[in-house]
């Protein structure tokens, strides 16, 4: 193993079960709650179905995954990926819009607790609950990940059980009320057909980013090739189907004739307007206080996630070098978290369908260029390989991919136009970056063989020639 490796401390602990745990707890099911009265109100309350083209979308996509880190089993995830395919200017672009996502994640969870804790107690201000908690999660990320791994398990086994309980009374309230949509109802379109429904989907596509998650785990699992697609696979397969069924189940519970007239505290607070209906007050103030511990973790998560991509981005020298700043004392990256935590404070003045717009746009551009890349390095190879032009491997690597590309730049393309503005303002300022290193842009990308030893040699070929070194 090279030095540069061993000096990673990355470690190959993680097995197929691991993996699929990992991607379900970043998923957080309890974001099930997060976008149901915001994409119920798009969808004319057939937030079920949404769900299902999210899904089938995503799994398109999650193929593509699974065909990439086959090839490719280090960490970077769409980065990566591109990368590869297209040259280090793209791969860098896909990246810095995905980063978008990732900077999105916990300010949406600050956003969603201070909105819950309001709701219960109305003279707390929910900005004042969301600052407290963004100051407490830069804590936590400042003083390591091993405190921050040992309050995630509690905090996501508690999410769990939020979201079984709700299940229950949900499904029991369904059976009592007379007036309750019928069993199918929820999954057939209104009467405008599918465009609202992809419209929902678009914004549902935050909730699918377990997958990608897991991808950026090749360098800590013990069998990468094998294990990594089908966690990314199974990830997007089982979060999918709990999604699915929550929403459904709380379509069949609580049901409004217009939603587009729906209480802007159903919209805000789905999930406390929801518990209170089919619970009651007590059940319902047991809910939130455990959708307000999830939604802590789940920020948590986030925050250090994102921080340790600017962390790995600012050391590499593709942002500014002080992201790339460890803590002597801690040995966590302190630049890199306050730069996340000054921005999450935008959570004190947007609105929660605001922030919720802006994840899914990166997401859905970095997922339309990872189908693209498979593509592109499985039938137009640039070192002279002869594809292969097998029945499988183009309806594996060229059908699969196209479709899952279509879908996802339909479901983009759907989201509303505030979303793009940010999110073509964000993809300027990564083009400017990038144009300011174009001496580096210059220079070929190294390509990655697999064909011969482990692959954590992989690491350090990618640290010494990397392009924007």
């Amino acid at each position: 193993m090279s030095e540069r490796a061993e000096r990673s401390g990355l470690k190959r602990e993680l097995g197929l079960g691991g993996l699929v745990l990992f991607g379900l707890a970043y998923m957080a099911i309890a974001t099930v709650f997060t976008t149901y009265g915001i994409v119920n109100q798009i969808t004319e309350g057939h937030l079920p179905l949404a769900y299902v083209v999210a899904l089938l979308t995503m799994l398109f996509t999650a193929n593509s995954y699974a065909a990439m880190v086959r090839r490719y089993p280090v960490a970077g995830s769409a980065y990566t990926y591109t990368q590869q395919a297209f040259g280090g200017g793209a791969g860098f672009l896909t990246g810095w819009v995905l980063l978008l996502d990732y900077l999105f994640i916990p300010m949406i969870n600050f956003m969603i607790l201070g909105l819950y804790v309001s709701t219960q107690f109305p003279s707390i201000p929910a900005q004042l609950v969301s600052f407290i908690t963004l100051i407490a999660v830069f804590a936590f990320n400042v003083l390591g990940i091993t405190l921050v791994n040992k309050l995630n398990i509690i905090i996501v086994s508690i999410s769990g059980a939020a979201v079984i309980l709700f299940a229950v009374f949900a499904i029991k309230t369904a059976i009592a009320d007379p007036n309750a949509p019928g069993i199918l109802d929820p999954f057939i379109p209104g009467a405008e057909g599918f465009s609202p429904i992809f419209a929902g989907a678009g914004v549902l596509a935050l909730s699918f980013l377990g997958f990608d998650a897991v991808s950026t785990l090749s360098e800590e699992a013990k069998h990468p090739r094998r294990d990594i697609p089908r966690a990314i696979l199974l990830t997007a397969l089982i979060g999918g189907a709990l999604f699915i069924f929550v929403s459904w189940v709380g379509a069949r519970a609580y049901h409004l004739d217009d939603w587009s007239q729906a209480p802007r505290e159903l919209l805000d607070a789905a999930g406390i307007v929801l518990t209170h209906h089919v619970a009651g007050e007590w059940l319902g103030l047991l809910f939130v206080v455990f959708t307000v511990a999830g939604c802590f973790g789940s920020g948590l998560a986030g925050q250090v996630s994102v921080a340790r991509i600017l962390y790995s981005m600012g050391r590499d020298g593709t942002l500014p070098k002080p992201l790339g700043k460890l803590w002597s004392r801690f040995g966590t990256p302190v630049v890199a978290a306050a730069t996340v935590s000054v921005f999450a404070l935008a959570s004190l003045f947007l609105t929660l369908e605001q922030a919720a717009f802006m994840i899914s746009f990166g997401a859905l551009a970095a997922f339309a260029m990872v189908n693209l890349s498979v593509i592109r390095v499985s039938f137009f190879p640039k070192n002279g390989e002869r594809p292969d032009r097998s029945a499988k491997n183009i309806i594996l690597h060229a059908v699969f991919p196209v479709i899952g590309f279509a879908l996802t730049i339909w479901l983009w393309t759907s989201l509303q136009p505030t979303t793009w503005i940010v999110g073509g303002i964000w993809f300027a300022i990564g083009l400017a970056i990038l144009l300011g290193k174009t001496r580096f842009f210059s220079r070929p990308v190294p390509r990655m063989d697999f064909s011969e030893g482990p692959a954590t040699e992989v690491v350090d070929a990618m640290g010494e020639a990397a392009p924007f070194k």
